[in-house]
C-alpha cells in the first residue's frame, strides 16, 4: 500500500472539530437531547473511539460528523468547512469524496454482487466502467475478498460481508473512515480480522478513523484515543498510550 502524502502531510492537525454541537428533536412532548453540547476534536491520522451506553449519543454524533443529520445548533466542521452550511448538493459531494462509512449491518444490496456494491460510490462519481471494475479489484484484495467479488452478499458470511462494505468504503481513498458498531454483528475472531484491517489502513495510509463502540476492550486495542458520552454529553477523553507507542495493536 501506498502512504497519502496529503494526509500524512496534516497528521498533527485536526480534521474534525465539534463546538457546542446539539442535536435535540421531539418525541411527543418530549424533548430529547441527543447531543448536547459537545465540543472536541479530532487531529488528521488518529483513531479515535467513541464509547457508551445506547442512547449516549454516540451513534448521534458519528452522523453529524458523516453529514447525515444537521445540528440543531452549534457546529461540525471537518477540514475547515462547517458541515451546517454546506448545501444538499455539497453535502453529498462530501460524503461521497471525503467519508468512508461501515455500518454494524453491512448495509449491502442484496440483488448486486460483491464488485457491484463496492463499485457504488464510483457510479455516483460518474467514473466509467473500466475504471470502476479495476478500482474494485484492487479494493477487494486489499480485504482478501478478490475472489468472492462475483458472489452475492447471501453467499458470504458475516465477517466476509463486513470486508466488503469496508472495501466500499474505501473505494473512493477517503480522509475520514467513520465506523459505527463495526464488530457488532460478528465473532470474536472475525472481528478481530475487521479491525486489523481498520488499524492497518490508519497506521499505513495515515487515514483517521472514528469509531463508536460500547466495547471498552475493543477501543483499547485499537483507538489512540478514546471518548466517553453519556446523555448526549461528553464526559471522558483518555489517550491510550499503549496504542501510541504501538504496544496494545494486535495483542489478544
Amino acid at each position: 500500500m501506498t502512504t497519502s502524502p496529503v494526509i500524512a502531510s496534516t497528521r498533527t492537525t485536526a480534521a474534525i472539530r465539534s463546538e457546542n454541537l446539539c442535536r435535540h428533536y421531539r418525541m411527543g412532548e418530549t424533548l430529547i437531547r441527543a447531543v448536547d453540547g459537545v465540543s472536541l476534536e479530532v487531529r488528521a491520522g488518529e483513531f479515535v473511539a467513541l464509547l457508551g451506553s445506547s442512547g449516549s449519543g454516540k451513534s448521534s454524533v458519528l452522523n453529524l460528523i458523516a453529514g447525515l443529520d444537521h445540528p440543531t445548533s452549534g457546529s461540525v466542521i471537518v477540514q475547515d468547512r462547517d458541515l451546517a452550511k454546506l448545501s444538499r448538493e455539497e453535502l453529498a459531494k462530501y460524503r461521497l469524496h471525503v467519508v468512508g462509512m461501515v455500518f454494524q449491518s453491512f448495509n449491502l444490496i442484496a440483488s448486486m454482487t460483491v464488485a457491484e456494491n463496492v463499485e457504488l460510490p464510483l457510479r455516483f462519481a460518474e467514473v466509467n466502467r473500466s475504471r470502476r471494475e479495476s478500482l474494485a479489484c484492487e479494493a477487494l484484495a486489499r480485504v482478501g475478498l478478490r475472489a468472492r467479488m462475483n458472489h452475492r452478499p447471501s453467499e458470504l458470511s458475516g465477517g466476509e460481508q463486513q470486508r466488503a462494505a469496508l472495501a466500499r468504503a474505501l473505494i473512493m481513498r477517503p480522509q475520514l473512515l467513520l465506523a459505527d458498531e463495526p464488530t457488532g454483528n460478528l465473532d470474536s475472531h472475525t472481528g478481530t480480522e475487521i479491525m486489523d484491517l481498520v488499524g492497518e489502513f490508519n497506521q499505513q495510509l495515515g487515514m483517521t478513523v472514528v469509531m463508536v463502540t460500547h466495547e471498552r476492550a475493543l477501543a483499547e486495542r485499537y483507538a489512540q484515543r478514546m471518548l466517553f458520552l453519556a446523555d448526549g454529553k461528553l464526559v471522558g477523553d483518555e489517550p491510550n498510550f499503549a496504542v501510541q507507542s504501538g504496544s496494545a495493536r494486535g495483542q489478544p
